[in-house]
């Protein structure tokens, strides 16, 4: 992207009606690779309505104007409706229309997974809050699919690409988003302690039904038109239910929303606590199984966090790099200070990495290969820690380039430091995930050796990388309670490697080298630069921002 002029005050002009797509070079050629050319020309579209005026205005919309919660119509009827701005359902409709809520399902080409990813990761720098019940509609359809006769007849309404905002019984909906329902006040990610009870209530056309009674600390986009929730049954423990928000008769179910949660980010999504008071429910997979069913669906959500996280990164590159560009400071533009580019070089090198990673995981998850199932169960979770973490950090540095104008709200930075650490929290923090890196180490011992021997072959000629493959290949030999007490260390250096092979494999030869040579210099670090790992990081600059 070139730079645009001076301006008389020297004040950089708005970073718009731009494509977000074209103007990625890593992103379009991740396309090519996972297979989703067939899909380059829609993303073309998408990358330009994303980066287009109206779009921009309309995510700063969705957020200034949040969502209200009205719990009682003006007659006193219990209503438990939450009003958006319609910025909000401008933003819906761009995500449903675009795919993110429904295609690697309802399209049998493994590269779906792909075109899809690329749709998550452009949406997500734009404007996140309408990804959540995106997201989780998408990554509901698998566990729906587990009550044939529920899914049978709602299959349709999954499957449309229109957004239905109408607050209506689901008979009468041409499209539906899903949520879901785990945690509770006194447990968090311990799901085991849920208090939440369904009562058989007999069987009707979906199968067995229940009326489930307890509360959900976080409840997520409560104005989906339906959630998977937990609740435990008296004799098998916890099971998944979808519980609509309006019951078959027409009548609301007796899902009361308590408050909406005021979140640091995330703005324009309605998050809340719930009571269920009897609320109406079918069983969806197993009786007594509610913990894995519904981690089926946390599994492509944490997909999404790792690809939205990705976005944030990008997004903070491609807002610091104009920025940059555009702003002058003893007698040269910004970019071109010797500090600065090394920055911004540095940021360039980790947006790529983290693109690579969250696309070549999607890439993955379209396949049943035992490599692709593999890297699916070890790298899932330590992608989502990664990229999270990383965002949090690279969205501040971002931030700091624009100095004051990034510490104000009227330009995009503030909103998009917001947003970076929900993805840390959402679906497991960072410990979590790195637990669930380990679980997937020692129920599948075979998935990590898959994964080590590829990177292995990979790293063949470089000998830095080779020692961290060896020192992860020690590690896994430790014994459980010591490996657990490394399980941050161990999930940073394994994702750190596959990073630095998926560079050796797919970037330029001055972006590898100058990955590996700082990424595995001791002295590399959040602040440091990488001084060490290019002779020419201005190059690193204008390859990565087209």
């Amino acid at each position: 992207m070139t730079t645009i002029g001076i301006h008389p005050d020297n004040q950089v002009p708005e970073l718009k009606d731009y494509n977000v797509y074209t103007s990625d070079p890593v992103l379009r050629r991740a396309v090519a690779r996972g297979g989703a050319a067939w899909r380059d020309e829609e993303l073309v579209r998408q990358g330009a309505e994303y980066g287009a005026e109206a779009t921009l205005r309309a995510a700063e919309d969705a957020n200034r104007h949040e969502p209200e919660l009205h719990t009682h119509s003006r007659i006193g009827e219990r209503i438990d409706q939450v009003q958006f701005h319609p910025a909000w359902h401008t933003m819906m409709s761009i995500a449903r229309r675009n795919g993110i809520a429904n295609l690697p399902f309802f399209d049998e080409r493994p590269s779906a997974w792909v075109g899809y990813g690329a749709s998550l990761y452009m949406h997500s720098q734009i404007e996140s809050g309408s990804t959540c019940p995106t997201t989780m509609t998408k990554a509901c359809i698998p566990v729906m699919r587990r009550n044939a006769a529920l899914y049978g007849d709602l299959s349709a309404k999954l499957a449309s690409n229109e957004h239905d905002a109408r607050d209506i019984p689901l008979g009468g909906k041409t499209s539906m988003t899903v949520g879901m329902g785990m945690t509770e006040k006194q447990g968090g990610s311990d799901v085991r302690t849920n208090t939440t009870r369904a009562v058989p209530a007999g069987s009707g056309p979906w199968g067995d039904e229940f009326l489930i009674t307890g509360h959900k600390w976080f409840f997520s986009a409560p104005m989906c038109d339906g959630h998977l929730v937990l609740a435990k049954t008296d004799e098998h423990g916890s099971s998944c239910f979808f519980v609509p928000r309006w019951r078959p008769d027409g009548s609301k179910n007796a899902i009361h929303i308590q408050r909406l949660k005021d979140k640091v980010g995330n703005r324009s999504n309605s998050s809340s606590e719930v009571e269920f008071k009897e609320a109406w429910g079918v069983r969806v997979g197993d009786e007594g199984r509610g913990i894995p069913t519904i981690i089926e669906m946390a599994t492509v959500t944490r997909l999404d966090c790792a690809l939205a996280s990705a976005g944030f990164m990008r997004q903070a590159f491609a807002q610091a790099a104009h920025y940059a560009r555009n702003r002058f400071a003893f007698g040269k533009a910004l970019v071109d200070q010797p500090v600065m580019t090394e920055l911004l070089a540095d940021m360039a090198l980790e947006s790529e990495s983290a693109t690579l990673l969250a696309m070549e995981l999607a890439s993955r998850f379209g396949s049943a290969a035992p490599l692709d199932t593999a890297w699916r169960r070890l790298l899932t979770p330590a992608a989502k820690f990664w990229n999270c973490k990383r965002a949090v950090a690279l969205t501040g540095e971002a931030m700091e380039v624009f100095g004051g104008n990034g510490y104000v709200e009227d330009g995009p930075m503030g909103r998009l430091f917001r947003e970076a650490p929900v993805n840390s929290i959402w679906e497991g923090s960072g410990n979590v995930m790195c637990l669930d890196v380990l679980r997937a180490v020692s129920r599948n011992p075979g998935d990590v050796q898959l994964v080590l021997d590829q990177l292995q072959d990979i790293a063949t000629g470089e000998p830095r990388l080779q020692t961290e493959i060896d020192v992860l290949r020690r590690m896994v030999q430790l014994p459980p309670q010591e490996l657990e007490r490394q399980a941050r260390r161990f999930t940073q250096r394994l994702v750190r490697a596959a990073q630095a092979c998926l560079m050796l494999t797919h970037a330029s030869v001055e972006a590898s080298a100058a990955f590996v040579s700082s990424r595995f210099d001791p002295d590399w670090g959040p602040v440091t630069g990488i001084s060490a790992g290019t002779s020419d990081p201005a190059a690193l600059v204008r390859a990565a921002w087209h």
